[in-house]
């Protein structure tokens, strides 16, 4: 079978890599891909006819990774076609695509969640922080990059993020409609689950470090490092979350809204207690280069049993018990401005070591030699059965790379430590 990976960073790289070891697998493009993985498409992911016309014409089964084709109804579009694709449709990707959606889903569903409330009048809003002294969470509704939510402790800060987002329209249309939350507190991590609409399976769990800088300190970014697995979860809240998973699954089927795919359930474990913090609709990036090098299984026959609605048939899939532990090596500046065309070195030399690997962001090629061309650049993944020992290979690996305006996390996996 050939495939189509569609995006371009370091969560599509780490796709390519997963799927191009099975055996079922021959050739995989990757639309518009990057400096380090193959085969790449010079299409833009907007153009969605004329990616439906390279499936069509090579017999394509079609992965997508990113959010913003599923917005865009790529699924609904290919399966008209009767092409094979994977991922949920535009109605079911509402569950990441609008912050509204998913927070009224989870009410009517009984899930688990935050106080909110749902605001379209800047003023209203504004009234509305003020009678919390501030002390809130802030979401767009619409998509962001990850970087579309802001937890806020003072009146003054909050009003400003509303004025930024409804009136400044910094994240344009995404910021029109906000929703205002409660802040809860307790440990954050990401639960995977492979669904055909009916079927769930639980994937594994990640921990994700959103914020810039060390000790979870600066803005909201894609994410700047992540493990696998949240070891410190007992079996109760896990199977609590599968719950929710199971219902999450259920309640979409019930309003006609089948999810099929990857679901993202980030959780925040308050009182010994998961609460749900946002759902995402694929795989997140950096936790998929943690959680596909940690997949023994061949991956290829579960998206094949997702799109043909058969995972009840399937076996369960087979984990290393190994730590893996990915720091994202980023460049200054980001996630504002930032210089691209720097030319990277030093990813030879990390190749040769053991158990590292290597994805690709935000790189292209030009001429044979690798530059940056992007944020978020590269991601560099260490597997060990020891935390401290993959935390000490990873930074090992990182430290031999280098490019001009080279920035990284230096705490990746730390959080973990007072676990052990």
């Amino acid at each position: 079978m050939d495939l189509l990976i569609l995006g371009s960073g370091g969560r599509e790289s780490a796709l390519e890599w997963k799927l191009n070891q099975s055996s079922f697998v021959n050739k995989i493009y990757v639309c518009p891909g990057n400096g380090g993985t193959t085969n790449n498409l010079d299409l833009s992911l907007n153009d969605l006819n004329e990616i439906k016309s390279f499936a069509t014409k090579n017999n394509l089964v079609t992965i997508v990774g990113p959010e913003g084709p599923l917005n865009n109804g790529i699924v609904n579009i290919f399966k008209e076609e009767k092409l094979e694709i994977f991922g949920p449709s535009k109605e079911a990707a509402q569950l990441e695509t609008s912050k509204i959606f998913a927070k009224n889903f989870m009410k009517n569903a009984n899930i688990p969640t935050a106080k909110f409330e749902i605001f379209s009048d800047y003023y209203d809003a504004v009234d509305y922080v003020k009678k919390y002294d501030g002390k809130v969470v802030i979401k767009a509704d619409g998509l962001a990059a990850g970087k579309g939510v802001s937890v806020l402790d003072n009146v003054q800060d909050s009003v400003d993020y509303l004025n930024q987002l409804m009136i400044n329209k910094t994240l344009g249309d995404a910021g029109t409609n906000v929703v205002i939350e409660q802040i809860l507190k307790g440990e954050e991590i990401s639960v995977f689950y492979l669904s055909d609409g009916n079927s769930v399976i639980r994937l594994s769990t990640a921990q994700d470090h959103k914020r810039i800088f060390d000790n979870d300190v600066g803005p909201n970014t894609g994410g700047m490092g992540s493990y696998s697995p949240c070891f410190f979860l007992s079996n109760d809240i896990l199977e609590d979350i599968d719950k929710i998973a199971e219902n999450t699954i259920l309640n979409m089927k019930l309003s006609n809204k089948p999810f099929c795919g990857i679901l993202y359930v980030g959780v925040i474990i308050s009182n010994d207690k998961p609460y749900v913090l946002e759902y995402n609709v694929r795989f997140g990036d950096p936790e998929a280069q943690v959680l596909l090098p940690r997949m023994k299984s061949d991956f290829y026959p579960y998206i094949q049993a997702s799109i043909n609605q058969e995972l009840d048939k399937m076996p369960e899939l087979i984990w290393s018990n190994q730590f893996a532990l990915c720091v994202i090596l980023s460049s200054i500046g980001y996630p504002s401005k930032y210089p691209i065309n720097e030319k990277i070195s030093g990813i030879n030399n990390v190749l040769k070591m053991e158990d590292i690997y290597v994805f690709h962001s935000g790189t292209k090629m030009n001429q044979n030699i690798l530059l940056t061309n992007g944020g978020r650049v590269l991601g560099i993944t260490s597997l060990n059965k020891n935390l401290k020992k993959a935390i000490k290979n990873a930074y090992n690996a990182v430290n031999l790379v280098h490019w001009d305006h080279i920035y990284f996390r230096k705490d990746v996996g730390n959080k973990a430590l007072k676990y052990f």
